[in-house]
């Protein structure tokens, strides 16, 4: 008989969080509000911007007592999609956290940022990390692929009302690859008025695969991937250390990269 596949898994080391234990609030297939470019799940199965309970919360508990969470330093929701379409972020949060007491931390896209119930559910988090690789709405849709109706204008307003509101440490993430290198100086008005705790920098250096399977939510041995892999065009080590000069020298945030912190 085939093994119940888990919703936790992990714990994976992370180069800008340590030692992480997975949440999975999706599980079936991949299901994201974006299809981005670079992302490490493939092509998005589902592209929707509509909230639904995927994993109920009582088995992600059962999931995590079966797990190794005491190897690690902090819990991070993120998985096979987008982790705010999951109705029960909010208390999946809490209940992990009690389970715990491990520092709990979420992934997220901000695309469901102008939900008052998704900024809701993101309180109960100890940590918040928001994607933002684009400029313009141009860029946005050429490099993440929203969802019909998701805007990069209805991103950063719902974003700039989460930073607002929420008291957790706040790390905005860039990926950076050649099509959007160009861009850090108009990225920096953007994340001037967001004014994050810290700024995270990345290249898509992991292969991404054609297909979505359960092991790309995490790492994975490459050569035992079930789907053929891509690589795409990573910006060197000097071109980052230019975007991470920019960045501080027009905004005064911190910065982390990469390349830095590997």
């Amino acid at each position: 008989m085939t093994p119940r596949p888990s919703s936790v898994y992990g714990p994976v080391d992370s180069w800008r969080f340590g030692r992480s234990l997975g949440v999975d609030l999706i599980l079936r297939g991949s299901v994201c509000s974006l299809n981005c470019v670079y992302c490490q799940l493939g092509s998005i199965q589902e592209v929707t911007a509509g909230r639904r309970l995927f994993v109920p919360t009582g088995r992600v508990m059962e999931d995590l007592a079966a797990s190794d969470w005491r190897g690690s330093g902090l819990v991070t929701f993120s998985g096979s999609g987008e982790p705010t379409l999951a109705l029960n972020l909010g208390e999946a949060l809490r209940e992990v956290r009690a389970a715990t007491g491990i520092p709990t931390h979420v992934l997220t896209n901000g695309t469901l940022l102008g939900d008052p119930a998704v900024r809701r559910d993101l309180m109960e988090a100890d940590r918040v990390s928001v994607k933002l690789d684009a400029p313009d709405e141009a860029a946005f849709r050429r490099i993440n692929r929203p969802a019909p109706g998701v805007t990069l204008a209805g991103v950063v307003e719902g974003t700039l009302r989460f930073r607002r509101e929420y008291r957790g440490h706040f790390d905005t993430q860039v990926m950076f690859m050649p099509a959007n290198r160009g861009m850090a100086g108009a990225l920096c008005d953007l994340l001037a008025q967001i004014r994050p705790d810290e700024v995270q920098l990345n290249t898509p250096r992991r292969a991404y695969p054609s297909e979505w399977f359960l092991e790309a939510r995490g790492r994975y041995d490459y050569s035992q991937a079930p789907a053929r892999l891509h690589t795409l065009r990573v910006i060197t080590r000097e071109e980052a250390d230019e975007v991470e000069r920019i960045i501080r020298e027009r905004t005064g945030l911190k910065v982390s990269s990469v390349y830095n912190g590997e």
